[in-house]
């Protein structure tokens, strides 16, 4: 059963993507064999229908989608704002982006999506785009996540993390809903959060220019950061044990790796843990680490 990653930084990481997918495809044996790239997925800065993290990509948007589809992966615009009004739909930059990404390309690209007002515009104006339920919306109830799966505009669905052990239970849903779950591996947010849709609607307010406060994170450890030391502690973390032993047994196979508000060094480590065969680790590192074009921090 293969497994399929969907990577974070599609604006944010261009210059690690870059490095890092000639690598995967010229010595596919430096990785595990059962895992492939999904899609990658992100928002330039200043991305008005932007959402779920604030966007700093800078990339030139033309330079990116030719390394999709130079490497046929399908892209991921993340289009998360919770808080659109119709006035919003006409945004330039963003119907821009989407006729760049919506076509020419042999991978399929997708928009990853909260707002139902942004996904009847986007379906209406631009088909050829698939589309996927933001983790944003923050599902944590198992019988709303249902309802999310069997919506059929939607060919994923991000639950909250919280609900990652919930369905490690293979009767947890029909085979179905297994193949549209797209579970996030690697939250570092507090298991315990009450806040969490408030701390993702700051972010839709600020990618709006709207004037707020700063969302004040919950967490008795938010001082430290995103560590994934810490994140691997996490009571929703799912592990490569994790997927191989029990996740892909019950028949789910899409995994989201966070990340595009962290440096690439981080992000690195995230592939060098998910995809890379131990023994090949260090030689990726230093094949990345050694290009001295590509700034890591």
């Amino acid at each position: 059963m293969k497994i399929y990653y969907h990577l974070p930084g599609l604006f944010e990481f261009y210059e690690l993507y870059k490095v890092f997918l000639p690598l995967f495809r010229e010595h596919r044996e430096y990785f595990y064999e059962w895992c492939e790239i999904g899609s990658v997925y992100g928002a330039p800065g200043d991305c008005l229908w932007g959402g779920g993290r604030v966007g700093f990509g800078t990339e030139d948007p033309q330079n990116v989608a030719a390394l999709m589809r130079e490497y046929e992966i399908s892209a991921r615009l993340t289009f998360s704002n919770s808080l659109l009004t119709e006035e919003h739909l006409s945004d330039r930059k963003c119907n821009a982006l989407c006729a760049l990404f919506e076509n020419g390309s042999k991978a399929e690209n997708g928009v990853i999506i909260t707002s139902d007002l942004l996904l009847e515009y986007l379906r209406k104006h631009y088909p050829n785009f698939y589309f996927v339920s933001s983790t944003t919306k923050v599902l944590t109830d198992l019988e709303r996540l249902k309802k999310e799966l069997d919506r059929d505009e939607f060919r994923f669905v991000v639950p909250d993390f919280r609900l990652n052990k919930v369905l490690e239970n293979p009767n947890a849903l029909s085979e179905t809903q297994k193949r549209k779950v797209e579970f996030l591996c690697n939250e570092c947010c507090w298991f315990g959060c009450y806040d969490r849709k408030a701390c993702y609607e700051t972010v839709s307010r600020k990618s709006l220019g709207e004037e707020c406060d700063d969302h004040i994170c919950v967490s008795p450890n938010a001082q430290m950061g995103y560590r994934f030391s810490e994140a691997m502690k996490n009571p929703g973390f799912i592990g490569t044990d994790d997927i191989r032993k029990t996740y892909a047994p019950a028949g789910y196979d899409q995994f989201k790796i966070e990340g595009r508000s962290l440096g690439s060094a981080v992000v690195l480590e995230f592939l060098l843990y998910y995809m890379t065969k131990p023994e090949y680790q260090l030689i990726v590192r230093e094949e990345i680490y050694l290009d001295s074009m590509l700034d890591l921090f």
